[in-house]
């Protein structure tokens, strides 16, 4: 017997217990409400959740055909309507996740306005989110529940055994919206103290994965832009361990943690690291410093000394007191900071790029794996990266190679709309469609995900939308390049009172006011115009 039908059972025992002061109260429509609200708490979902993902990296090391992907959200709405979305085309929400960039927290869910991917947003509003994102999904799973409900008492109505029977199996086996978070905690807004009660916000708000990144956190950058700056493999450990205490206090002992590394993109560090004896994690951090040797006569006032090997050197820094590593040695700081980070408490790895290329992530990916056998990575299909361009440079580059005649194409203006019906586009479109997975079997990708993609999506459609509305087309251009796809596709929320929760409230009504309910669904209700 399934829980919904054993809940029933639980409620007419404990109304009939209880007398004629409650025999108003319908059991199935007390085990309904129940199964519509499985999730009692964030800490239930970070708990159900954490173990998805789990059991996804198990899954994935026995064959890297699965793997995970997911997309960026700023809205709750937003990740509500992707695993609606989901479900409706593939029936299953199984493999995908959704992603919290802090990138898209700081540019639209401040209380200052748009601000920049550096940690200057309000800290809380990551964890308000994460709340905000599950309040959302827990909403599709009543109001699809709710749909099954209905459609339930309409067939025992007309004595439809068959219908009935479906539609029980529909309720016994109905998948919940409810699917694992990464959540981005930046660089941890603070010291290892700041991270650890931020973490605790995101976890009791649902969060089952956090990702944290080795930059200094008031000096925190976009992976993507310039100017980042990272601390010693220690400071960003201790930081990984608050993370780790912050799940296991809560209970979520399965919960996730991806480290990531900006240091491809760094050259920069705020401090020298603390090194105790030669090769420690400090000695090896230091040992990337571009340096000087130095006589003692030429040391200036405030000068900074160290010893690698038997030198004594001097760090070059610069004037706003930061120190720079050599330069092309960001791939070996990253593989460093990969390695150190899964020996020390770290479940996943996450190293940002300048540019999707499996050949250069696959490459580290070896050698981590060398000393972490079981090294796995989140890894950022960014809109940062120029994906048309760049891979149809890396066609043109493997063409060149090979041997084949190029000269009708201009490397340095491959982006031009000339070249789309090319066979060069089109073979480079072919590896943009298979880079996930190709990435995941040779590069070692167990999660692919789009930071910023609905950011991107809500700018185009409402460009499009209002150049036809305020346009020549008028009300067309929203008929016709909104409402009549929605209905042509399927789209839920052209029933937008039903999304919002309107069919839910009145199955409450007539619980709880029986006949006497005043329900909005009714023959007036506009909505019906759409069957």
């Amino acid at each position: 017997m399934s829980n919904y039908f054993r809940d029933i059972e639980a409620a007419a025992s404990l109304v009939a217990e209880r007398g004629s002061a409650w025999e108003a109260i319908s059991p199935e429509s007390v085990a309904r409400m129940k199964t519509q609200n499985r999730f009692k708490t964030g800490l239930d979902i970070a708990r159900y959740t954490a173990k998805i993902m789990r059991d996804d990296m198990d899954r994935y090391d026995a064959d890297p055909a699965n793997y995970t992907q997911s997309l960026g959200c700023w809205h709750g709405f937003i990740g509500q309507q992707k695993m609606i979305s989901i479900k409706k085309h593939f029936g299953s929400t199984k493999g995908r996740y959704l992603y919290l960039s802090g990138w898209m927290v700081a540019a639209l869910r401040s209380e200052f306005g748009p601000l920049p991917d550096q940690s200057m947003h309000e800290k809380t509003s990551v964890s308000s989110l994460i709340e905000e994102l599950y309040t959302f999904l827990r909403q599709a799973d009543a109001r699809e529940l709710g749909g099954l409900f209905r459609e339930l008492d309409t067939a025992r109505k007309a004595g439809d055994a068959v219908a009935e029977q479906s539609l029980k199996q529909k309720i016994d086996n109905f998948q919940t919206h409810i699917v694992p978070i990464i959540a981005d905690i930046d660089a941890g807004f603070g010291n290892a103290e700041a991270t650890y009660l931020l973490a605790k916000k995101m976890i009791e708000a649902g969060a089952c994965c956090i990702q944290i990144e080795n930059q200094v956190s008031d000096e925190k950058q976009c992976g993507h832009q310039d100017g980042k700056v990272t601390v010693p493999h220690e400071d960003f450990l201790a930081k990984i361990r608050a993370v780790r205490y912050a799940f296991l206090e809560l209970g979520v002992d399965d919960g996730l943690i991806v480290a990531r590394t900006d240091s491809l993109g760094a050259g920069l560090t705020k401090q020298l690291a603390v090194s105790n004896q030669p090769g420690d994690l400090g000695d090896q951090y230091n040992s990337f410093l571009d340096v000087e040797e130095i006589a003692a006569e030429d040391l200036n006032n405030g000068d900074v000394l160290i010893k690698q090997g038997d030198r004594i050197v001097r760090p070059k820094r610069l004037p706003s007191n930061l120190f720079e590593f050599r330069k092309g040695t960001g791939e070996d700081r990253c593989v460093l900071d990969c390695i150190s980070s899964l020996q020390h408490g770290a479940d996943l790895l996450w190293i940002e790029t300048e540019k999707p290329h499996i050949g250069q992530i696959g490459g580290m990916v070896r050698r981590i794996r060398e000393v972490m056998p079981n090294a796995k990575l989140v890894y950022n299909n960014s809109p940062s990266f120029n994906w048309t361009l760049n891979f149809r440079q890396q066609v043109f580059d493997a063409w060149l190679e090979e041997g084949k005649d190029v000269s009708s194409y201009d490397r340095d203006k491959l982006m031009n709309v000339e070249y789309d019906a090319s066979d060069l586009s089109a073979e480079a479109d072919e590896r943009i469609r298979t880079f996930q997975a190709d990435a995941a079997r040779d590069a070692g990708i167990f999660h692919h995900l789009i930071t910023l993609p609905t950011y991107h999506t809500a700018a185009l459609s409402t460009d499009n939308l209002a150049k036809e509305y305020f346009g020549e087309k008028g009300m067309l251009g929203y008929v016709e390049g909104v409402q009549r796809l929605e209905i042509r596709q399927g789209i839920a929320c052209v029933k937008h009172q039903n999304m919002s929760g309107s069919d839910m409230g009145d199955d409450h009504k007539e619980y709880f006011s029986g006949d006497a309910a005043l329900k909005a669904s009714g023959a007036a209700n506009t909505m019906n115009q759409f069957g």
